[in-house]
Parts: structure tokens; C-alpha cells; sequence
């Protein structure tokens, strides 16, 4: 069976049509005003951009939904979780004000921004889900706890998943600092040209796999757990994993998290995915590059495997740019993403979560 995944292109047609005006068509079309009830708050959740970016959701985009959202009776707020790298987001108090310098301030969303881990990312609610991977996943506290929730992602290249969508945005953004841990478990390694030797890897470590010698810190990959610490307290920069071992694993344990994310409200979520601004890299690095295919529109659905699909579809069927970071796979049809990061594979996310039941792939795209 499809599932239905609306679509408005970036094109305007008739006088007095916007974008925002298609935000909020696409949001009746979709039968959103289902996915929640009277009075309950309703999660919003999005990415506010690490500090650098730019190319994240328009916040003029996101006041549409929440509009429609408090117009129907619900509690819109504005949600996401603290991050487990050292930036701009690692806790609430620098992440709500980096919102706000990305204009998610009250005057222009009209909802509160409340970040769902806690000051520092330790508030999360075990959610069992008996995967493959994983019995139970780390959610963010407020989401798990609210009834009803919107998905509001930006599409975009990932360096590991190759492809960040709403898929993505549910696994990790849903995820706390321990929880990304758990979907980032690969094995670190040394850069040695910026490592000082200052040892505070060496007490970070829980399993003691580290040790600095001659003033160059090692790490014993068979103790090593691959939980993060040297990484999260390195202020050096000077520890990195091979995103490249590890992908498929590394992939299936994100879309286990996406699953848990969505436990208990799978009748309550709705999607959007802006394909505006689709860069090579995620919105969490402190920059965002020049995009590698024109806008191409807004999508909504009740299925993120579904929307994430046609996401990628609708992507790869555009022509490259030039002077953009693809080196190949310019031409209609070629996979975008594989022609910027050749060792990725986007669809995996949708076959495993298909497996696991979080949605459909086959889709009728339905153009409003």
C-alpha cells in the first residue's frame, strides 16, 4: 500500500501565491489537523543550525505551521536537542540563543523554543523497542513526552548517512548527547599533527583506553567502547573516527533511534521536507556550502519513510550544478549525494526503516 506524500513546488503560479501560503495548504492537504487534539502541546521539532549556518528551515516557514497548529487548538512549541559536539548547541542555554540569532525568537515564530534534553542533555526517557541493534533507545525527554509532534526538516547531505532528511532528523535530533553516542559507536583515531598531549582525554575515558606518551596520546582500539568522551572534551580537535568503516551498522542503529522516536505517536506526526538550499553537508557544521541542484519545493506527509523517499527521488532527478562540491552524477537520474561522498548509500536508511516498520517507500506523489 502507498502512502500519500504532498508536494508544492517552488514555483509560483498565480498572483498573491507564496511559499508560505503552499506551507500552509500542503498542512490541510495532508490532514494535519488530525495529528493532534485540543489543548495538548505539540512538538515542533527542528533544526535551529549550528552557528555559521544559514541554509536551515526558514523561520518564516515554520511560523506558517505553527499558525495552523494554534488555530486548531493545539500548544505549539519549538524543540531540539543538545548536541554531543562541542558547539554553538551542547546545551540549552547556548542553543536557545543560537536560535534566537537565527531569528526562531518569539516575535517571528510565535511559540516558546524549549530544548528537550535539559541544560545539558541529561534528560531522557528509555523507550524499548527490541531492534536489531538496540532493546531500547535514549529519547529526549520532552519529546517522548509530547503526545503530538511535527517534523520540520531541511534535506541536505550528510557525510556519514549521505542524506539527512525527516528520517535523520528523527534519529538524531530526538536523540540525547547519550543517545547519539550509542548511534555514533565507531572507533576513534588520532590526528597526530594537532594532538598536545594534555591527557584530559586520558580521565574522560571509562573503559582507561587512552594513554599519552611523548607528549602523543594513543587510544588501545580494543578497549576503546567508541562512546565519544575523548572526542565530546578534546578542545583541540584532535580525535576523529573513519566515518567510512562503518556506515551500514552505523546507519541502521540512526534508523532504530528514528523508530523509538516516533514510539506511542505514530498517528500523531506530521512531515515536511524543504528541498530549498539542498547543500552538500549538514546543517550542524559552521557553514553551509553552495547548494548541488536548484529549490525544487516544500513536501508533507504522515509516512517519513515515504517522504524521505520521494525526497530523494525528486532530488536526483534534477540536473547538478556546476561549480557545486558534486564531481559526478550531474545528470538527471544520478545520485546526487554518491556523486559528493562516493562511500554513502541514502537509500539504506529507507530499506532498513521499511524492515522495521516505520513506513512505506512506495508513495503517491500528490502535487497541490
Amino acid at each position: 500500500m502507498s502512502s500519500k506524500v504532498y508536494f508544492a513546488d517552488i514555483h509560483l503560479k498565480n498572483i498573491g501565491e507564496n511559499l508560505r501560503s503552499k506551507v500552509k495548504k500542503l498542512f490541510l492537504e495532508a490532514g494535519f489537523s488530525e495529528c493532534f487534539v485540543n489543548n495538548d502541546p505539540v512538538a515542533l521539532k527542528i533544526h535551529f543550525g549550528e552557528s555559521g549556518s544559514d541554509a536551515f528551515v526558514n523561520p518564516v516557514y515554520v511560523r506558517e505551521i505553527v499558525d495552523m497548529v494554534r488555530d486548531r487548538g493545539g500548544k505549539p512549541f519549538l524543540t531540539d536537542s543538545n548536541t554531543l559536539y562541542l558547539g554553538s548547541r551542547g546545551n540549552a542555554i547556548d542553543h536557545i540563543r543560537t536560535a534566537i540569532e537565527h531569528g526562531f525568537n518569539y516575535s517571528v515564530v510565535n511559540a516558546p523554543v524549549i530544548i528537550a534534553d535539559g541544560l545539558r542533555g541529561e534528560d531522557s526517557i528509555i523507550v524499548h523497542i527490541g531492534k536489531k541493534h538496540f532493546s531500547k533507545v535514549k529519547i529526549s525527554g520532552v519529546i517522548a513526552k509530547s503526545p503530538s509532534m511535527f517534523v520540520i526538516s531541511h534535506a541536505k547531505g550528510h557525510e556519514v548517512a549521505g542524506f539527512g532528511g525527516a528520517l535523520k532528523n528523527l534519529a538524531m535530533g530526538c536523540a540525547s548527547p547519550m543517545g547519539k553516542r550509542d548511534q555514533h559507536s565507531v572507533k576513534p583515531y588520532v590526528l597526530k599533527e594537532k594532538c598536545i598531549g594534555c591527557g584530559n582525554c586520558v580521565s574522560a575515558c571509562p573503559k582507561s583506553a587512552i594513554t599519552v606518551e611523548s607528549s602523543q596520546m594513543n587510544i588501545d582500539k580494543t578497549e576503546c567502547i567508541g562512546c565519544f568522551e575523548c572526542m565530546t572534551i578534546c578542545r583541540e580537535k584532535a580525535i576523529d573516527v573513519d566515518w567510512e568503516s562503518g556506515i551500514p551498522d552505523f546507519t541502521e542503529r540512526m534508523i532504530e533511534y528514528a523508530y523509538g522516536a516516533v514510539s506511542g505517536k505514530e498517528n500523531n506526526i506530521g512531515y515536511f521536507n524543504f528541498l530549498i538550499r539542498i547543500t552538500p553537508d549538514c546543517d550542524c557544521v559552521p557553514w553551509s556550502d553552495a547548494p548541488i541542484v536548484p529549490d525544487i519545493g516544500v513536501l508533507a506527509s504522515r509516512d517519513p519513510v515515504a517522504i524521505d523517499a520521494a525526497s530523494l527521488d525528486l532530488i536526483n532527478a534534477q540536473t547538478g550544478l556546476n561549480g557545486s562540491r558534486l564531481i559526478k552524477n550531474l545528470e538527471p537520474g544520478g545520485d546526487k549525494f554518491k556523486g559528493i561522498r562516493e562511500l554513502t548509500d541514502s537509500w539504506r536508511q529507507i530499506q532498513y526503516a521499511e524492515e522495521i516498520g516505520l513506513g512505506s517507500s512506495n508513495y503517491e506523489l500528490i502535487t497541490i
